[in-house]
């Protein structure tokens, strides 16, 4: 079978045809009707086509939009219809897309931009369209993703129908998805948990729940929407796994949580490994995916709280290398560098030195250097110790944020907690933590002398700042512009 993502999904749709693949409150779409459904879009298509955006409400036109765009050989740019209207017009310019697929809903969002309405131009076709002939080139570019850039301009990562394809083994591998299965459809489309949700259930003969808005709007909602439809695989941020754990229990049905795209800590966890298998996962958007996974039930959770990132995943390696490029002992800190089948094509659009990050061996094999720190344990799992950019100097000393916020975890009333640094007007830098209690009656002074007992006085934030919970972006990150900012005088 060739490697691209439309090859596999023909072989699911010719073995599995009847079995179930989308799944929505009040529609239920075989692997043969989203194959027709495919090919409606698909045949709608100009004959030539490269790059198509999608900006479409979650349904499953829009999964048949994505796979009709791949079988053309094309590459799609998602994004979801809320985003800001000029993140939106910069990305589908710099991704010199023909049109965007899209709903009327966002037509005047995105004016100016070529465009053709789902939901009238193409999927409101009542006249047979013949066959498009599918386009297998596995090193055609499948996506590309939008990250966030340290400088402020979003990067487009451009990744592979065989970079894919690498991941929907290796997922097989490790989980053993199968027509039965069913996965939850969560994430936003901007963030590669998506791509894991979607390819790698429907091209392992697995089905796709997707809930409405309304099931998404709070943490029980969507548990009914699960056990109504016996969800059985929910991939996640750490902070979804967070949420249900705080439940009484999860839905029989699901037999695997999976956390990634940040840290997981232990207490986020603890009540639901007697309910289900829960991995910890980790991978750069630029490496597909993910490059590692650890099974928390069993596991050990580290000295800070979190968990390890694990072992490569199959057709994958990572090595912890020095500044000089030199692949370091277990148990010496470094960089973590991923190679392997899931390391991506890199940045569109002229950036050219994070490319650089990006590196092809004498042998045809890859590199990418995350920019992110670890170390290999005594056991072989790799130990993650955050970003290599996060250190900040206060007095004249070197502070890593993610410990001080790792600490913080481990205080016997804080339940959730974010660390960030600021300066002051002299441009010096000081450290605020927003802090969700677990006790109500918090008191600072218990807090920071908890802190003292691990951290030296200039390591303890100077501010913190009481929140009923901590706010998440539409990625379901900690969102930076939703907290307050305590503004500290210069002393100088």
């Amino acid at each position: 079978m060739t490697d691209t993502i439309y090859a596999y999904f023909a072989n699911v749709v010719a073995n599995h045809r009847d079995e179930p693949a989308i799944i929505e409150n009040h529609r239920t779409l075989t692997f043969g009707e989203l194959s027709n459904l495919v090919d409606m879009i698909a045949g709608s298509f100009p004959e030539k086509v490269t790059s198509i955006g999608i900006v479409m409400n979650h349904s499953a036109e829009m999964i048949a939009a994505i796979l009709a765009v791949l079988k053309c050989g094309a590459r799609y740019i998602p994004a979801e219809p809320d985003f800001p209207a000029g993140r939106l017009r910069d990305m589908m310019r710099e991704a010199a897309v023909d049109f965007i697929l899209t709903e009327k809903a966002s037509v005047d969002k995105l004016q100016g931009l070529p465009l053709r309405l789902t939901d009238c131009e193409i999927c409101g076709r009542e006249t047979p369209v013949p066959t498009r002939k599918a386009v297998h080139d596995p090193k055609l570019p499948a996506y590309v993703l939008y990250t966030s850039g340290t400088t402020g301009r979003p990067k487009g990562v451009c990744v592979t129908n065989r970079n894919v394809c690498h991941y929907v083994r290796a997922f097989a591998d490790e989980f053993h998805p199968a027509p039965g299965d069913i996965m939850l459809q969560y994430s936003v489309c901007s963030f590669d948990i998506f791509v894991e949700e979607v390819f790698a259930s429907l091209l392992n003969g697995a089905a796709l729940a997707i809930p409405s808005a309304e099931d998404k709007a709070d943490i029980h909602a969507l548990m009914r929407f699960a056990e109504r439809h016996r969800v059985s695989i929910i991939s996640g941020f750490p902070y979804l796994l967070a949420e249900l754990n705080h439940l009484p229990q999860i839905p029989a049905s699901v037999r695997l949580l999976i956390s990634g795209g940040d840290v997981l800590r232990g207490v986020y966890v603890e009540h639901l490994l007697e309910q289900a298998a829960v991995y910890n996962t980790y991978g750069p958007s630029e490496t597909t995916v993910c490059a590692s996974y650890y099974r928390c039930n069993g596991g050990t959770v580290l000295a800070d709280g979190t968990y390890p990132i694990g072992r490569p995943v199959k057709g994958a390696d990572i090595r912890i290398l020095d500044p000089d490029g030199k692949e370091l002992p277990p148990g010496q800190t470094g960089e973590i560098c991923i190679y392997g089948n899931g390391v991506s094509m890199g940045y569109i659009g002229g950036h050219e030195e994070a490319n650089q990050a990006f590196e092809h061996l004498a042998d045809g094999a890859a590199m990418y250097r995350s920019g992110d720190m670890g170390y290999v344990l005594p056991d072989g799992n790799i130990a993650f110790l955050g970003r290599k950019d996060t250190q900040i100097m206060i007095y004249g000393k070197r502070v890593e944020v993610a410990e001080v916020e790792s600490r913080l975890y481990q205080c016997r009333d804080v339940q959730q907690a974010v660390v960030r640094a600021f300066v002051d007007e002299d441009g010096l830098a000081y450290m605020t933590a927003y802090v969700v209690p677990a006790d109500q009656n918090i008191k600072v002074s218990a807090v920071r002398k908890e802190l003292a007992e691990n951290l030296t006085p200039f390591m303890i934030p100077e501010f913190i700042v009481k929140m009923p919970q901590i706010p998440l972006n539409t990625n379901g990150k900690p969102d930076m512009t939703k907290l307050p900012v305590v503004m500290k005088a210069g002393s100088l």
